[in-house]
């Protein structure tokens, strides 16, 4: 039988080890802890987001668990405590589930970090970070290696990894031969100018604007559009897998693909 975690020990973890304090982000992410329970936890369960699926998926199990997701519970702001909001709050609360968050201090983070996951993947010659966001950055780069020498490759490299549909949307405004290629996942793509401004010579994403075509055509630079959940799903993984290795743990992910 599994021994139980004290939620506040694991909390404390996640929070230095996330820096969930120091690194800046959207005033609705929210950040940590979103929805305590009863104090214990005896599994870990892993989604991008905290929908009532997941949230339904996570309150099946057996004992008390924690639901680690990359967005959590508040994206819409400060509103009642009313329909969808409550009953997810309250199937929360009914299971003894608690939800942690873990938004930007995610995709950033050195080591279990979407970003820099996906760039490990893709093997990418790892050299620095870009894309300031209050003054931390949030996006990798490196240099492609002889595997992805071509738009083309780069593209079925990506739909390989992340489990795709279908190819990512390229936009080949930059070289057909990648050589500096950065990654800020998810809905990144208004950072094409910071991924210009670091030299860089392609850019992967998750989703962008209509106008980020242009964005990409005009200032010379291959922009690709891996979809916004498939590039947000490694990091949420990795890091449900340490938490459970170091607090003893069993841990699952559950899967709920959007297509966006």
């Amino acid at each position: 039988m599994t021994r139980p975690a004290l939620l506040v020990e694991v909390r404390s973890y996640l929070d230095q080890y996330l820096r969930i304090g120091e690194f800046p982000d959207y005033p609705n992410a929210l950040n940590g802890l979103q929805v305590e329970n009863g104090g214990e936890v005896t599994r870990v369960v892993a989604a991008v987001d905290a929908s009532q699926a997941t949230i339904d998926a996570a309150a099946a199990g057996d004992g008390p668990a924690l639901l680690l997701v990359h967005h959590g519970l508040f994206w819409d702001g400060n509103q009642p405590v009313t329909g969808r909001r409550y009953r997810r709050i309250r199937t929360l609360l009914n299971h003894d589930t608690a939800l942690y968050s873990a938004h930007l201090p995610l995709d950033a983070h050195p080591s279990l970090g979407n970003n820099i996951l996906l760039a490990h993947r893709l093997q990418l010659d790892v050299r620095g970070w870009f894309g300031s966001y209050q003054g931390h950055n949030v996006g990798v780069w490196g240099y492609a290696t002889h595997s992805h020498a071509t738009r083309g490759a780069l593209g079925e490299a990506l739909e390989a990894i992340l489990g795709l549909a279908s190819p990512p949307r390229v936009i080949a405004g930059g070289p057909e031969r990648p050589s500096r290629v950065g990654i800020v996942t998810g809905g990144a793509g208004s950072m094409i100018a910071a991924a210009r401004d670091a030299g860089l010579d392609t850019f992967i994403t998750g989703e962008g604007s209509h106008h980020t075509y242009f964005d990409a055509m005009e200032w010379g630079i291959n922009v690709v559009y891996a979809g916004h959940y498939a590039t947000e799903r490694l990091g949420v993984e990795a890091l449900a897998g340490h938490l459970a290795q170091r607090f003893g743990l069993p841990w699952k992910f559950h899967d709920q693909p959007t297509g966006l």
